[in-house]
């Protein structure tokens, strides 16, 4: 398949892959008799992996890393096994620390609600009680501040 092909079928576009040969994270594509580059299915597999490999904030340096085990042949195997080990070790505190934020935006969009429900509960003519409870529902759903 010729670059853009392999750009339509991968996502990435045709700057991104051309970068990514001259970088060495794609091998270096054959040519057709008119000079542009062929590549193989084997092709497209590589960049998948590597798209998931950026898309968990594996470093450039560290797929370069691995590109280059990779390139080594079936030696490599364990030190590669190591380098993604420890990157999922990586995706996993991610992973963690992001499952905590969401709970602290469930949370305060829960709060919110509930002040809101409680808004519309009240006799919308009584202002002062109405502004009592909607700053006693924004304490409760956290708005103190942010």
């Amino acid at each position: 398949m010729k670059i853009g092909d392999l750009a339509r079928r991968t996502g990435l576009s045709v700057d991104t892959l051309r970068y990514y040969e001259k970088i060495g994270l794609l091998p270096r594509a054959a040519r057709d008799d008119g000079g542009r580059r062929v590549y193989d299915a084997d092709t497209l597999t590589w960049v998948a992996f590597l798209k998931r490999l950026r898309t968990t904030g594996m470093p450039i340096r560290d797929m370069l890393r691995y590109a280059r085990l990779r390139a080594e042949g079936p030696a490599t195997g364990p030190d590669r096994q190591a380098l993604l080990e420890e990157h999922r070790a990586a995706v996993r505190a991610r992973v963690a620390e992001l499952q905590s934020c969401l709970t602290v935006l469930d949370d305060k969009i829960a709060g919110y609600a509930g002040a809101l429900s409680e808004r519309t509960d009240h006799d919308a003519s009584d202002t002062d009680t109405a502004a009592r409870d909607d700053t006693a529902g924004a304490r409760r759903a956290g708005a103190g501040g942010y």
